[in-house]
């Protein structure tokens, strides 16, 4: 099913996919789930909004879905923790089923549940104060029902029982993995969610048994002991220890049986978090408009949790944030801005459609500054915003042209002559249109490009052969179903030039952090850089960046130094967009064809508070992106066909 679905996303964009990051959702309910049902009508409330919380965060995991829950205060011999996961084709829609059925079950067989509240909690699962849910991308390997977060690990002792959910990547699993094997551990498997959660769950370990030794010395026995157990637990402490190797972008969040939670983020800030809370709920999530929309709260109330801090729930609905590692330079993932969150954050909004009024003087210079046979659109619908703001700086262009018009024509202006300099406005046409129907339909790879050509339809009559056609884009990564594909599709419409703008810069180098971007290979702006050292006769070059980067193999992190980066250093941006256009230009297309992309300077003018840009410049947050990224070419010069972390 995985493979599959993978396929069927081939349709959403213009070029080929790149996978999300995960989406997290944390919720705490602060009062007794009487009270929702008073105010709400249902003491399902919290779930109600972990279902929505989740469908809000949709976009960002399509390959899995997970939910838990705690009930805080059961008595022992009752069910406290319950926990569904799915990687249905619609895996949210699937666990939320799950549920209700499980509901709408039990209350049928027992009538009497459905004004008690008391036994609603005591009986029904899933009905609780602490709610964790997760949609996933599967970055590499297998999409297992195991590979599925929120992941458990279980304890008699309540405090023990760790439930743990993340947007992550670890770029150092084999050091975390080694930690654990000499703590004593031992882990059943190699992969940085498993390693992650045995090394919070040891320290978790460690402190409830110092714990309890402290206690019984005041007096108290094993079971007197579990209230002031859960009241002295130091979180803060626990994820200081757990996380001071890590190495990765990552939001992480997790929740003790007992009823204490907490949600980290990454020292640089890479992965995204907010959070808000009132005097009913505490909620943290991967994005704020989830947050907004789900609970109707304002703007402002919703704060970002601030690079290498925790917020951290207690059982008893204490909240505070607290410093776990000192923070670094801000790297937020500007990916984030361009494509991975929802538009419908109010700076996410404006900032795509400054990237796309940023990109327009190239655009205008791809045209000869013809606007009159020159027809705007878009695709994908995510790059709609940014084609917004691409056209709104065309206007604000022929605004200035028509003032020095009209002024230089002065009063001797006639009405015709006005009219005529006034109708002329940027040409928008949809020439594209998906045909949803095909959305799913899945076929082996050797067929798929015929399949995505006809999975758009395209507007006959839209552009005429005088015409340049310009199609936006958020970001143009592999190229493949773009040369394949789209390219002879938009050819159709026989312009006379095709200008595919990315509003993105070129991803020249891997993600490690959450993005399914790994194999150097797969980047046109790496295929062109290689394609440009073979024209000038400089293929040495990559001959002796893979002896350095070998030569790194065994430095400690602070020594590797990214020298993949020479491999781009002799070519100016525009030469290595000119070579792309040349690679994804099929031969029996009639149009000329034209790849631009952002620049880095508008890109951080456009994004400012997320600096993170890894992908496009080769300057990673962390030691070990550099490692990975020397990795990667290492794979890459021997053949290798793996990723690098």
């Amino acid at each position: 099913m995985h493979a599959l679905y993978n396929r069927a996303f081939y349709f959403y964009r213009m070029s080929d996919p790149i996978k999300h990051e995960c989406g997290i959702s944390l919720i705490r309910l602060l009062k007794p789930l009487e009270y929702y049902k008073e105010k709400y009508g249902t003491a399902f409330y919290g779930v109600n909004k972990m279902y929505l919380m989740m469908e809000k965060q949709h976009n960002r995991g399509q390959d899995g879905a997970g939910f838990a829950s705690i009930k805080l205060d059961m008595a022992p011999g009752e069910r406290y923790i319950s926990r569904v996961r799915s990687i249905a084709q619609q895996p949210i829609q699937d666990i939320f089923k799950q549920i209700n059925d499980r509901i709408n079950a039990t209350i049928s067989e027992n009538p009497q549940y459905w004004d008690n509240v008391a036994l609603q909690k005591k009986e029904i699962p899933y009905v609780g104060e602490l709610l964790l849910g997760h949609v996933r991308y599967g970055t590499f390997g297998k999409n297992s029902i195991e590979s599925v977060h929120p992941f458990l690990r279980q304890n008699n002792w309540m405090h023990r029982n760790l439930i743990v959910a993340g947007n992550f990547n670890m770029t150092n699993v084999d050091e975390l993995f080694g930690n654990l094997v000499d703590l004593g551990q031992h882990p059943k498997e190699m992969a940085d969610t498993i390693t992650v959660m045995e090394k919070i769950g040891h320290f978790l370990d460690d402190a409830v048994a110092k714990l309890y030794k402290e206690i019984k010395k005041e007096g108290f026995n094993k079971k007197e002991a579990s209230p002031h157990i859960a009241e002295r637990l130091n979180i803060a402490k626990i994820l200081k220890k757990s996380s001071k190797n890590w190495d990765g972008g990552y939001t992480m969040g997790g929740m003790m049986g007992h009823g204490d939670a907490f949600m980290l983020r990454d020292p640089s800030g890479i992965r995204p978090c907010y959070h808000y809370q009132d005097d009913e709920v505490v909620v943290v999530a991967s994005e704020r408009p989830a947050i907004q929309t789900v609970f109707n709260v304002k703007y402002e109330d919703v704060k970002e949790l601030e690079p290498g801090h925790a917020l951290i729930i207690k059982k008893n609905g204490t909240v505070n944030i607290q410093e776990v590692l000192p923070p670094k330079e801000r790297k937020a993932c500007s990916f984030e801005r361009i494509y991975f969150s929802r538009g419908s954050d109010k700076e996410i909004y404006r900032e795509r459609k400054l990237l796309g009024k940023l990109v327009f003087p190239e655009i205008l210079k791809a045209i000869d500054g013809d606007l009159a046979n020159t027809v705007f659109s878009y695709i994908p619908n995510t790059a709609e915003t940014s084609f917004m703001g691409m056209i709104k700086e065309a206007q604000n262009y022929l605004n200035r042209k028509k003032e020095d018009q009209i002024l230089k024509l002065g009063a001797n202006i006639t009405k015709e002559e006005l009219h005529k300099i006034l109708d002329v406005r940027p040409r928008i046409e949809k020439v594209a249109i998906k045909d949803a129907k095909l959305r799913t339909f899945i076929t082996q790879d050797s067929s798929r490009d015929d399949l995505v050509t006809h999975v758009y339809d395209i507007s006959y009559g839209s552009v005429k052969p005088t015409d340049n056609l310009v199609i936006i884009d958020d970001s143009i990564v592999r190229g493949t179903t773009l040369n394949k594909s789209i390219l002879r599709m938009l050819d159709r419409l026989n312009p006379k030039k095709i200008v595919v703008v990315s509003s993105a810069p070129q991803i020249r180098y891997p993600d490690c952090y959450g993005i399914d971007m790994a194999k150097l290979e797969d980047f046109v702006a790496f295929r062109a850089a290689l394609a440009l050292h073979k024209d000038r006769g400089t293929s040495e070059a990559i001959h002796e960046i893979y002896q350095k980067c070998k030569a790194q193999v065994e430095h400690k992190d602070a020594q590797v130094h990214n020298y993949v980066q020479e491999l781009y250093k002799p070519f100016t941006a525009q030469e290595i967009s000119d070579k792309i256009s040349e690679i994804l230009s099929p031969k029996e297309i009639n149009a000329e064809v034209k790849i631009i992309y952002q620049t880095i300077e508008s890109l951080h003018k456009a994004c400012p508070k997320n600096l993170g840009d890894w992908y496009f410049t080769g300057n990673y947050p962390t030691p070990g992106g550099n490692r990975v990224v020397n990795r990667a070419f290492i794979n890459f010069f021997e053949g290798k066909n793996q990723r690098a972390y």
